[in-house]
């Protein structure tokens, strides 16, 4: 074992025994100094070297203010519903069950069997929002763990439609915890193929739309409190993904937000690897969460100015 990767299990080890030292916070962590709640979008399908060569100055602007890996890897199987679920639990899909990646029948509804982000929150006291572009997103809407939940009923909208549901939710309700998913970069890449022509043009469409969700958070006073994660579920080649293919396991990792390192690429680290798990118990631990459950992912600290090596 390498010594920076003992580093971060000492730290991570560290932040499980203070939290079960703190029984009276139930559950509850102070949160790094600054940062009051997190904004999770996933651009569906977004290849790291596709958003490189897009126009996509809102992400780039993200990139310069906050830390930052196009080389994070998300679950085996790389596909939708699989890897969303690894992002918001922290464990990958032989632990949380989601093996599936279409509708299930009303009759035949299912949810992770690990807790979500979306639950762990609710929990302790947050407010969690989930704004989602394609209709099998419902098996993360368990009862009782989302404050505001929007599922469409049809296979998928526009990622316009998501993005003017996000942002009258922040205008509106300001959640602590906000989940947003972009479908079209996915869809483009489906039907034109993983860096095309139209893929590229939906990267920048999706750009702006991110522009605009941080914008409602600006007019509301919020963004300079909040953490802005943005991410995917996984990449793709020709005009498909799946498992044992790199081009479909590589997705971008991006922070930004208070006490979050400016402009740091993370892979001058090169003993660290990000991985979609990592996003579930980063957010935790910048929200003062304790996972409840044991997960894979761990708090990616090196983002965190007093971290930075």
């Amino acid at each position: 074992m390498s010594t920076r990767n003992l580093a971060h299990r000492i730290v991570l080890l560290g932040f499980l025994l203070l939290s079960s030292a703190a029984p009276s916070l139930a559950g509850r962590l102070a949160s790094p100094s600054g940062v009051s709640r997190v904004l999770l979008i996933s651009i569906d399908g977004l290849r790291p070297d596709a958003l490189l060569r897009a126009n996509a100055p809102v992400i780039r602007g993200l990139m310069e203010q906050g830390s930052f890996t196009m080389w994070a890897r998300t679950t085996d199987m790389a596909v939708t519903l699989p890897s969303h679920t690894s992002m918001l639990t922290g464990v990958p899909p032989s632990k949380h069950g989601v093996v599936w990646n279409t509708d299930l029948p009303p009759d035949r509804l299912a949810y992770p069997a690990w807790p979500t982000l979306f639950e762990v929150a609710r929990e302790r006291g947050f407010t969690t929002a989930m704004v989602a572009g394609k209709s099998k997103f419902s098996v993360l809407a368990k009862p009782g763990t989302l404050s505001w939940s929007f599922v469409p009923t049809e296979t998928v909208i526009s990622d316009k439609a998501v993005t003017d549901t996000a942002s009258l939710w922040i205008r509106r309700y300001a959640p602590r915890v906000l989940f947003v998913h972009l479908p079209q970069v996915d869809i483009a890449g489906h039907a034109k193929g993983w860096g095309s022509a139209a893929q590229l043009a939906a990267i920048a469409a999706a750009d702006r739309c991110v522009g605009e969700i941080l914008e409602s958070l600006r007019n509301r006073g919020l963004l300079d409190s909040t953490v802005v994660l943005v991410t995917a579920d996984h990449g793709g080649a020709g005009r498909s993904h799946g498992p044992n293919d790199v081009r479909s396991r590589e997705i971008p990792w991006i922070v930004s937000g208070p006490g979050i390192c400016r402009n740091l690429d993370l892979t001058m680290n090169q003993d660290l690897e990000v991985r979609t798990e990592d996003t579930f118990a980063t957010i935790c631990y910048l929200l003062g969460i304790k996972p409840p459950k044991p997960i894979d992912g761990r708090p990616v600290t090196e983002i965190l100015c007093a971290h930075a090596r």
